[in-house]
């Protein structure tokens, strides 16, 4: 009897949600407001009731492998709009950015109510490198719309104050031997770790379950790590988070409002449970500022606690 009613149970929930997907597919989009508040010009497939506006990036030229690519072969910034089940619509996209671009144009989108969902090359050889931020998010048409725009309007900002894509960070490079207060480090993280020539490095371990069976950890790979280098006033802070899904969105909120790049986002394992993603981060800046944007992010995660010195 029970398995009856969770198969009934089960074949009503499906019903439902084919509902809800088709009452969200019968919506209509207001598509002029779409081109008005990106700042583009969309066009609707009608078959799958999308939108899709794009901005080909023909501000920069771009070599891959010494070959000049025209945008159409993939050099091209772009977002999809349908109508939303949980708010009045959902987009999609990728934007194409050079390596300056990508931590102004990721705050805009953060605080402009998008969410960040992927950032990785998309080739080898390419001169400037050009780099892909994936981008979603739901809710009204409006917000969806002036997200978008406040991205792109960023990525104009910063080739009008310089054509060209800057090299570097910062132009005060931390010296080479490193010499940083490890005490302070480990007070400010909450967590011991281990020092080298200077340098110091503490590592936050997870545990997940994989396909097999097996459980694995923080020596296989799930954690996330912080390592410093350079002196107390001027030093780098380079690591790995791994978080959760609904960890992903606050995480990386917090370490771009203290300053911290992110250089990459991408997963590591496939068929894991909890299904995890990993972010890759670079900053410059005095040690115990570096730290403390590091333990901040670290409460947005259940993240366990740090591995013990070596």
């Amino acid at each position: 009897m029970k398995q009856r009613m969770s198969k009934t149970a089960f074949a009503m929930l499906l019903a439902s949600l084919s509902i809800a997907s088709n009452a969200a597919q019968s919506k209509k989009l207001d598509t002029a407001r779409i081109d008005t508040l990106t700042g583009l010009t969309g066009k609707l497939n009608e078959q799958e009731n999308v939108y899709k506006v794009s901005a080909p990036r023909t501000d920069v030229k771009i070599s891959v492998d010494q070959w000049e690519m025209p945008p159409f072969m993939g050099l091209t910034s772009w977002a999809s709009f349908m109508p939303g089940m949980k708010g009045e619509a959902m987009i999609m996209g990728d934007l194409v950015l050079m390596q300056d671009e990508v931590n102004p144009v990721m705050s805009a989108a953060l605080d402009n109510g998008l969410e960040v969902t992927a950032l990785h090359n998309h080739f080898f050889y390419d001169e400037p490198k050009a780099y892909f931020m994936h981008i979603g998010g739901e809710g009204d048409t409006a917000t969806l719309a002036k997200g978008i725009r406040a991205a792109l309007d960023t990525v104009k900002k910063i080739r009008a104050a310089r054509p060209q894509p800057a090299q570097s960070f910062t132009s005060t490079a931390p010296s080479s031997k490193s010499s940083l207060s490890v005490q302070a480090l480990q007070d400010v993280l909450g967590a011991k770790g281990e020092s080298k020539d200077g340098m110091f490095k503490v590592v936050f371990g997870r545990t997940v379950k994989m396909p097999c069976g097996c459980e694995v950890g923080k020596e296989m790979g799930v954690n996330t790590w912080a390592a410093f280098a350079g002196t107390d006033d001027n030093a780098v802070v380079d690591g790995d988070f791994v978080v959760l899904e609904d960890e992903l969105q606050p995480t990386l909120k917090s370490l771009r409002k203290s300053g911290i790049n992110i250089v990459a986002i991408h997963h590591h394992m496939v068929g894991e449970e909890p299904r995890t993603i990993f972010f890759h981060y670079w900053g410059r800046g005095a040690a115990r500022d570096l730290a403390a944007a590091v333990a901040t992010a670290l409460k947005a995660t259940k993240t366990a606690t740090a591995s013990p010195p070596r």
